[in-house]
């Protein structure tokens, strides 16, 4: 088996600006975008909400620059933030913020969006991890895209880290998928059979006005329109650097040993959307706790015990990745909890959404 070839990585976070004082998510009016452009160009931008800060890595040959630049990145915005007298956190959504009070950012772009979706996009106070694998043959690119699917529930779990929306306990592990399901295509992507069926279902989309341009394809996972790149978009902001590392660790691996396969000529199971989305209710209910369908053996398995079996199946590329040590510490968030999982075990503790709020901005700096 010849080596395999370099998946370069690009990670993307979406942070949560918050006011030290009232806990609530606080407009930065783009001060700190504005300050990060000096220093990181494109790297930084608004998003539709003003108390949302956007970053993405530059592109990284291996997950332990990946895991420096999202370092770097994290403190800078937090260096940026505490000269507005601003604090920043990490977590799929804001444990009480209502998005009701939450100002829209003055860009056309976002004004176009809320007009179009209205209270959907007003309402998606949401806050997402993306990582995008380099690809460059389409193609191929399609097919690691239709099988991999069968895999985002269980690294989806694994980033579990919004169990509360304005200021309620959903029940849920990860409710901002629930949130962000609201918006037109979204969620998991259908099958397709090539490239040329995918490029016409875009062409219809824009040819009849339901988007003005690919990009609003917002699927969990998708072949990037403009980059040579799949982008897996399931997950929920990351607590720690630790955490996207190794989440980025492990979607990196995955596409390599799909790869892999497709070039000794064996492929992986292509299971219906359907049933898989069955795994993603799971994934977004119970976290890392609960149960998932293997649909090999068609029954019920814990969910650690298919994560352990998912880190065996890509184990024989960890190394060439030169991942390894990142992709250990799925043993260490199976064994303490994922985010939920802290942050439920904070508001059990205090029954106190500000000491919930005090512990994701404390985390989100943690080991840097």
């Amino acid at each position: 088996m010849k080596k395999l070839p370099v998946f370069t990585l690009g990670v993307e976070e979406e942070y949560q600006i918050i006011d030290p004082v009232t806990r609530d998510l606080r407009s930065h009016m783009s001060k700190i975008v504005e300050g990060a452009k000096i220093f990181l160009k494109e790297q930084v931008k608004s998003e539709m909400h003003q108390s949302v800060v956007e970053v993405g890595t530059n592109i990284c040959n291996n997950v332990a620059d990946a895991k420096k630049e999202v370092a770097f990145l994290r403190h800078k915005i937090v260096e940026l933030a505490s000269k507005q007298d601003l604090i920043v956190g990490a977590a799929g959504t804001h444990p009480f913020s209502r998005w009701q009070e939450q100002a829209i950012t003055d860009d056309p772009r976002y004004h176009h969006i809320i007009n179009e979706l209205q209270d959907t996009a007003r309402g998606n106070l949401i806050f997402g991890l993306h990582v995008h694998v380099g690809i460059e043959n389409r193609d191929i690119a399609l097919k690691i895209m239709n099988q991999a699917c069968y895999f985002l529930p269980h690294i989806y779990a694994l980033s579990a880290n919004s169990p509360f929306w304005e200021g309620r306990n959903t029940g849920f592990k990860a409710y901002r998928a629930k949130v962000f399901a609201k918006f037109p295509r979204t969620g998991l992507p259908e099958y397709f059979d090539s490239v040329q069926s995918y490029d016409s279902y875009l062409e219809t989309l824009v040819k009849t006005n339901c988007i003005d341009n690919p990009k609003k394809i917002w699927w969990d996972l998708r072949m990037h329109p403009f980059f040579s790149t799949i982008e897996f978009r399931i997950c929920d902001m990351c607590l720690t650097v630790e955490e996207t590392t190794c989440i980025v660790a492990l979607i990196q691996a995955v596409v390599a040993k799909l790869y892999k396969m497709n070039l000794s000529n064996t492929s992986f199971n292509i299971y219906r959307i359907a049933l898989i989305r069955e795994n993603k209710f799971r994934a977004a209910r119970y976290g890392i706790e609960g149960k998932m369908i293997d649909f090999g053996e068609n029954k019920e398995v814990e969910y650690k015990e298919l994560m352990h079996e998912l880190l065996e199946f890509v184990d024989d590329v960890v190394d060439e990745l030169g991942s390894r040590e990142e992709i250990n510490h799925v043993h260490k968030i199976l064994a303490e909890g994922t985010g939920a999982d802290k942050q439920l075990k904070v508001w059990e503790e205090t029954n106190d959404l500000n000491r919930v709020v005090d512990f994701i901005t404390d985390q989100f700096t943690k080991g840097i």
